[in-house]
């Protein structure tokens, strides 16, 4: 008598795969390898490897971006090779299928609610990874703003000076030069340049630079141009840095460094005031007094340089990995409204700039440099945190580079007697030997 062996259980993965395409509404873009070592999807896509049951459970109770950050953070759910060519690979396929998911009729959640069964995804909720914020108190209250910045800032002025070049700026760069040698630094120091030209600096005139990081503006303002600077930042960590460089480069009579919130700073009429992508941090209910309060501390006649970071129409605010791990309560908004809202605030836009294709270049670097030196930023913030940057710069990267994101630097003054405005009739001098490394 010949009997005919049982067909095999389906591999953890196959189950995943088909979960996929019905939450996809088609085939999945990527190869899946699940926890039992099975595979299933195209033999030449991105590997995703999904480590532990626990990553299913987490997108069970968290579906969707913030679910899946929580289980890359955590290594319970991998990329194989390149992490941003998976991303890409991914943000494709939603593109290609459209923004709405297809609808799912209740035969299809029961057979998704079966198959998380039967693969032992079904259970508690996962806590929170460590490295998600944990803010309390009203929103943008100033208690929780100072956690918020001090959640991303201060994590150390070692683990920044890791990452960053030599100028420590924690912002976009200007690569100016077609050069082969234009390095990343170089990029900031035209960056800087570029804003101290657009303010019109001159020695003795009186800069506020409200959000000043590691002070690479003020820096450059006080040392290149002679000017008095006021640099103001919530974070501890960085005011105590800049101190210090200030000290080293004798520059106590011209830099004076506050550890405070943008809405406590009293007096005025200073000649400029730059703000170098610090204004989502404001949030959006807060933005009209934020901008008028650029419009109150800056004298007539006064330039105001804003360098800040956009987002479409359709996707405003900061999105859910950001806002739980990067920078809390932030929020971006499309250019044209933020123009609006300097104007409603009285100071008149003269000149945007988009440095978006410079972003790309910017974000990528410091990508490589968190990957050459992956060993020694595990050590300092932990392997969870790593895990937490590196998904950061692959996906913002990929952001900047599909339009996602934007950045620009946004010129205004405000009007001085009769509406003069001080501006020159051609801009061509501000750009002027900024590629020469």
């Amino acid at each position: 008598m010949t009997t005919t062996a049982p067909a095999a259980a389906p591999g953890a993965a196959h189950l995943l795969a088909a979960l996929l395409h019905d939450a996809l509404g088609g085939p999945s873009p990527v190869r899946l390898r699940a926890w039992d070592g099975s595979e299933s999807g195209p033999a030449d896509a991105p590997v995703v490897v999904v480590r532990s049951r626990r990553a299913l459970r987490r997108l069970l109770w968290q579906p969707g971006e913030l679910g899946l950050a929580q289980a890359y953070v955590t290594g319970e759910l991998d990329v194989e090779g390149d992490l941003a060519h998976g991303l890409r690979t991914l943000w494709a396929a939603h593109r290609e299928r459209g923004p709405r998911p297809p609808r799912r009729t209740p035969a299809d959640r029961a057979r998704a609610l079966a198959a998380a069964v039967r693969l032992g995804a079904v259970g508690p909720r996962p806590a929170a990874p460590a490295s998600q914020a944990r803010l309390r108190g009203g929103l943008h209250s100033r208690a929780r703003d100072r956690a918020a910045i001090s959640h991303h800032y201060d994590l150390s002025n070692e683990f920044y000076a890791l990452l960053l070049d030599d100028t420590m700026a924690y912002s976009c760069g200007y690569w100016a030069g077609g050069k082969g040698d234009f390095t990343a630094a170089d990029a900031q120091r035209a960056k800087l340049e570029l804003i101290c030209r657009k303010l019109a600096l001159k020695p003795g005139a009186r800069l506020l630079d409200v959000g000043c990081g590691w002070g690479s503006l003020t820096l450059h303002a006080a040392q290149r141009h002679g000017a008095l600077v006021t640099a103001v930042t919530l974070a501890r960590e960085q005011a105590a840095y800049v101190r210090g460089q200030v000290r080293e480069r004798g520059l106590t009579e011209r830099v004076e460094v506050v550890c405070q919130d943008y809405r406590d700073i009293r007096g005025g009429a200073y000649d400029a005031v730059s703000t170098v992508e610090m204004g989502e941090h404001v949030g959006d209910a807060g933005y009209p007094a934020f901008a008028a309060a650029l419009h109150r501390l800056v004298r007539p006649g006064g330039r105001v340089l804003v360098q800040q970071m956009s987002r479409g129409r359709n996707a405003p605010g900061g999105g859910a990995f950001i806002e739980a791990y990067i920078a809390p309560d932030m929020h971006m908004r499309p250019l044209g409204e933020t123009v609006a809202l300097l104007e409603e605030a009285g100071l008149e836009v003269r000149h945007t700039e988009s440095l978006r294709e410079h972003y790309v270049r910017t974000v990528e670097g410091w990508h490589r440099t968190l990957e050459e030196r992956w060993e020694r930023f595990a050590e300092l913030a932990g392997e969870e945190t790593a895990r937490v940057w590196r998904l950061y710069l692959a996906g913002a990267a990929l952001a900047f580079e599909e339009g996602r994101m934007g950045v620009d630097q946004i010129l205004a003054v405000r009007p001085g007697p009769g509406g003069a405005s001080g501006m020159p009739a051609t801009t061509d001098a501000w750009y002027e030997g900024l590629e020469k490394p």
